[in-house]
Order: C-alpha cells, then sequence, then structure tokens
C-alpha cells in the first residue's frame, strides 16, 4: 500500500486548486477508508475554484476538496462489521453527531452540527477518502459508476421532487441547471402529468424536453410564457413549482405562475437576499412553500436506488463529460464554460 496519495487541495485563499501528495488517511474504529474511483464536480465546487465570497468566508485553505464519489472500500475501521473491504459503495457527503433534535426526530439532513466532506473535512478529490461507517451506502451492481459518482446531486434533484408529491399533478422546474435537468426526468419517473421548464440557456432548455418536459422557456423573453403555462393548467396555473435556479426574478415568475393552493419547493440558493412579495405569493395564494437542503439520510437514498433500477430515469445526457484527474483543469474548464453539464473526473 502506497504511503502517499493524489489530492486536489485548496491551497491557497484565491482561484484555482491544486494537484498534490497527501499522506494515506488511516480509518478510525467506526469508519472506513475507501479508494475513490469516479468523483463529480459540482455547484459549490466551482464556488471553492473561483473563491468567491461565500467560498472565502467558509472553506479552510488546506482542505481537499470535493464531495460526490464511488469507490471501493480498501480499509475498514476495528469496530466496522458490516462492509467488506472490496464491497462497491458511495457515501452521504453529511455527518452528524446524531445528537441534536433533527438527528434524534429523522430529520439529520437538518441537523445544526451538519459537516460536510471537502468543506469541513477532507473531501473525494483525493486516491483514498476515509468516512463514517454510518454514512457508506453500497452501490447496487446494475448501476453504473458515472452515475454512482453524481449520488449527491441526483439525491437533491429527488430529495425536492419527492417532498413537493408531483405525481399526477403539472410541474414547473424553474432553472434548468445540472439538478434542474434531474429534477425533470425525476418528475417524469415519479408520475408528474406535464412538465414545465423555464431558463436562459436555450441548449439547457432543449435537453429539458428531451428528457420530458412538454414547453421549456426561455425567461429573458418577458412573462408571456406565464400566460402560456396558465392557458394549459385550466386557467390556474401549476400544481407545483421546483425552484432549481436561485436567480431573484426566477422567484417572481415562479411563484406568479403557480395555482392558487400549490406548492412551492425551492432549492435555488440566491446570491444575495432577494425583494419578494409575501403577500401576494404566498398569504394570498394560500400555498405551500418547502426548503430544501441537501438529503433526508436516508430516505432518499433508497428512493434514488427504486428510480435508478426502474430504468426510467435518463441520465446519459447529463452526465456529459469525464476528465482523468490529471486534467483536473480542463474538466473544470468545461463545467464553468457551460460546455459541459455534469463533469467526472476519473480518480483512480
Amino acid at each position: 500500500m502506497p504511503e502517499t496519495m493524489r489530492c486536489l487541495v485548496k491551497h491557497h485563499a484565491g482561484p484555482g486548486l491544486e494537484l498534490t501528495e497527501r499522506p494515506v488517511p488511516e480509518p478510525g474504529p467506526l469508519e472506513v477508508r475507501i479508494r475513490v474511483t469516479k468523483a463529480g464536480i459540482c455547484g459549490t465546487d466551482r464556488h471553492i475554484w473561483e473563491w468567491d465570497d461565500w467560498a472565502a468566508s467558509r472553506i479552510p485553505v488546506g482542505i481537499v476538496t470535493g464531495h460526490e464519489f464511488v469507490g471501493v472500500i480498501d480499509k475498514l475501521g476495528s469496530a466496522v462489521t458490516n462492509y467488506k473491504v472490496g464491497q462497491r459503495v458511495s457515501a452521504e457527503g453529511h455527518t452528524t453527531a446524531g445528537v441534536d433534535y433533527n438527528s434524534r426526530t429523522g430529520n439529520a439532513h437538518i441537523a445544526t452540527d451538519t459537516k460536510i466532506f471537502g468543506i469541513d473535512r477532507d473531501g473525494c478529490f483525493a486516491q483514498h477518502i476515509v468516512v463514517p461507517a454510518e454514512n457508506v451506502w453500497p452501490v447496487h451492481e446494475s448501476i453504473p459508476d458515472r452515475v454512482a459518482a453524481v449520488f449527491d446531486p441526483l439525491g437533491n434533484a429527488v430529495h425536492t421532487v419527492m417532498a413537493a408529491d408531483v405525481s399526477a399533478k403539472t410541474v414547473l422546474v424553474s432553472g434548468t441547471g445540472i439538478i434542474g435537468l434531474m429534477a425533470v426526468t425525476v418528475a417524469k419517473a415519479a408520475g408528474a402529468s406535464r412538465i414545465f421548464a423555464t431558463d436562459i440557456n436555450p441548449p439547457r432548455l432543449a435537453l429539458a424536453k428531451k428528457l420530458g418536459a412538454i414547453e421549456a422557456y426561455d425567461a429573458r423573453e418577458g412573462d408571456g410564457w406565464i400566460e402560456d403555462v396558465r392557458r394549459q393548467t385550466r386557467g390556474e396555473g401549476v400544481d407545483v413549482v421546483l425552484e432549481m435556479s436561485g436567480a431573484a426574478g426566477a422567484f417572481d415568475q415562479s411563484f406568479r405562475a403557480l395555482r392558487n393552493g400549490g406548492t412551492a419547493a425551492l432549492l435555488g440558493l440566491p446570491a444575495k437576499p432577494v425583494t419578494f412579495d409575501f403577500t401576494e405569493h404566498i398569504i394570498f395564494k394560500g400555498c405551500t412553500v418547502l426548503g430544501i437542503n441537501g438529503r433526508r439520510m436516508f430516505e432518499t437514498w433508497y428512493q434514488m436506488e427504486e428510480l435508478l433500477l426502474s430504468g426510467r430515469l435518463e441520465l446519459d445526457e447529463i452526465i456529459t463529460h469525464e476528465f482523468p484527474l490529471s486534467e483536473y483543469r480542463a474538466g473544470f474548464e468545461t463545467m464553468i464554460s457551460g460546455e459541459g453539464i455534469k463533469v467526472v473526473l476519473g480518480i483512480g
């Protein structure tokens, strides 16, 4: 076993990451060590790469980044008995001590002491990662590595869709970024009756239609699309909004496209505080608003696996590029430029 490993580190308080060598970590008694095979680049990793205000206030210099991955267990902690060396696994990227109110009542995904791989503790852009055994998720043999590597964002999409109860309902997906596109195919698989999508990226809108949206609107072209949605929904508006963009204008438009008494599930993160008409959009509309954070631990993982095994999710055109770890700069540039949608790094 080599004593060192290659990993991507936030090496300084500024843009970029550095490929370097670190000692291979050792698992504690209740941990497992995983040899990482593939890892996904996500929007959070972009923030860290670009070193924006959020990253500068949140990310410790020197940390190994990354939190979406699949790999193979290569060492067990002394007290771990329910996994075995050689087992293919992924892992939930949020850890908690399991002692606060939410952890003890089935809502550990919003625990007050949550720590995140690649943000609060070393992550998966490395040849090896150590994780708590309770976070390990065995990967079904039918699910390929390139899909298992992106369980994290797919879980966000599944959580958003499932929380909103989309079956037999009309749905608006606001924002067709990576998770928004995943939400389209998840909503279709979950039984949404008709799906509409909005964004400002024409190629992403075209892909949303391929994945199951019956209409895909360019939000830069004004509010006419809202009236078109209303015409197709008995003049009422959609039953469900899945807001995935975090764009200030999208919040206003989405709620105007939502029917009275509808449900809005909000996953997108605004870059700064937004002005919003609570009176018209929420109180008078009598709608239900759901704040969505991460994935339910581990209900969402079971739902995600079953949807994948059903064969109804279409992810091949969302996972567009794969680069070896040595070409990580090209991977990040492809993702940031928009040329790629979901980019995966081959680690080992």
